[in-house]
């Protein structure tokens, strides 16, 4: 069957059909290799966007911006790195990227946390300018070395580090110095040369095995690479991570991947409102375990995660998360004192909606006190205190126990007792006061009554 060519030739692209792909495109491509060198090639133009998952890591380009390179080749090669950034997320929690040019005096293009959308990162490689000058690369490597470990760049701690360097092959200065500390400092490195570099230079300079991490092509035939190399730089910061999952207004189940065993070692988990730290709280779960349940959470509320693996055999770095709760209705239980002779026991619950904390500096208080009185085979009396002026009414729901029916009463935010009838005798029924507020609040509290036996 019939292969197609693509060839870029200035800004036209042309398509052309042959029975092999010819010399000229690079390499004698057909079949499957085909369809993966036409996919590399179609992932970089716009529409096409696969989402990358559980990818985090800072990807720095360090690019020859010298006088050795054309105008032409600068913006194929900036057409180059969109192309293989456009499937990623960028975020704090994802991958970050950062550009450095090499000329005389190596120059940011921007740090790491500049720009947190695919778009955002599109758009700043478009504008880029070229800066000629000399072609000091030793100089940009030991320049980059310093922004891939600061603040001041963006970078972050413990997640993987990549250096893709492109180049034409030529460099005033020593680069293996700079590179091997690099490389000594946990940095995976990869090189691209579009000219015609020193291979055992460049080969030694590489992350090993250089079949793997250095590139030779044709500036006008990088996106031939695009998919090989993009795998490869998956393969480095692919992180299965912490993350969340059937978040509720109340809750949510937190997923890990498997670090370690119940023999090798076990994991602390620290939860906390980003804006209240001081509530945190600490959770130790046994070393087989890639999950675990977290309830009575405040509703709409962003919490700091963070999962410490404590391995007896060597260190695993800490993975985070922000989870933010859904806003509405949570309920927390509150246990309400017992009667003479009985234990402690769980009877009601503290209802809330929206924002509101517990803590919230609102005068808006649930009854503290529900009390059942005057209680007879059909029916009982049911009080509460306090009543603020705040309340605009109270709902008393009730209901048989154990059992999930409930009828509701309404009563005027001014009262603070009522009768609640038509009950089954010698029956234990659960009550619950709620206070509407007027600002739209509710905060309930219950406890257990019991009627007369007769009929």
């Amino acid at each position: 069957g019939g292969g197609l060519c693509m060839q870029h030739r200035g800004p036209q692209t042309y398509l052309r059909s042959n029975s092999l792909l010819p010399d000229s495109c690079g390499k004698g491509w057909t079949g499957s290799h085909y369809l993966n060198n036409l996919l590399s090639v179609s992932l970089s133009l716009p529409g096409l966007q696969p989402f990358i998952p559980d990818s985090e890591g800072d990807l720095l380009f360090l690019l020859d911006s010298s006088g050795s390179v054309s105008f032409y080749e600068f913006s194929r090669v900036k057409e180059f790195i969109r192309g293989l950034l456009r499937p990623f997320t960028f975020g704090p929690s994802d991958v970050q990227t950062s550009i450095i040019h090499i000329s005389t005096v190596p120059t940011i293009e921007f740090p790491f946390d500049r720009y947190l959308s695919s778009g955002a990162v599109q758009q700043a490689i478009r504008d880029m300018q070229q800066l000629m000058g000399d072609t000091n690369t030793g100089k940009a490597l030991s320049f980059a070395k310093e922004k891939f470990f600061t603040d001041e760049a963006g970078a972050r701690v413990e997640v993987p580090k990549v250096l893709v360097w492109v180049t034409d092959g030529f460099s005033t200065d020593d680069i293996s110095q700079p590179m091997q500390l690099l490389k000594d400092m946990g940095v995976t490195v990869f090189i691209i040369s579009t000219g015609r570099g020193n291979y055992l230079e460049l080969s030694a300079a590489a992350s090993q095995p250089p079949e793997k991490h250095l590139y030779f092509v044709d500036v006008d035939d990088l996106p031939i690479i695009t998919k090989e190399l993009r795998d490869a730089i998956i393969g480095t910061i692919h992180w299965p991570r912490l993350r969340a999952v059937e978040i509720t207004s109340s809750s949510f189940r937190l997923t890990w991947p498997r670090l370690l065993s119940s023999d090798t070692g076990y994991y602390v988990l620290e939860y906390a409102p980003a804006d209240n730290p001081r509530r945190k709280l600490v959770k130790q779960v046994s070393g087989d375990h890639t999950g675990l349940f977290l309830s009575d959470l405040l509703p709409d509320t962003t919490y700091e995660v963070v999962l410490i693996p404590e391995s007896n055999e060597h260190y695993i770095p800490p993975q985070t998360t922000r989870v933010t709760t859904l806003a509405g209705k949570t309920m927390t239980y509150v246990t309400v004192a017992p009667g003479k002779g009985q234990g402690p026991m769980v009877l009601g619950a503290i209802e809330t909606h929206g924002t509101d904390s517990p803590c919230s500096k609102t005068r808006e208080i649930s009854p503290t006190r529900v009390l059942i009185s005057e209680s007879k085979p059909h029916s009982f009396r049911v009080s509460w205190a306090p009543t603020p002026d705040s309340v605009r009414s109270y709902q008393v729901l009730y209901g048989p126990l154990p059992g999930n029916s409930a009828k509701l009463l309404e009563v005027d935010g001014a009262h603070n007792s009522t009768v609640v009838e038509n009950l089954a005798p010698n029956t234990t029924y659960l009550v619950t006061v709620a206070a509407i507020y007027k600002s739209g609040k509710e905060k309930a509290l219950s406890a257990k009554a019991c009627t007369q036996e007769g009929e």
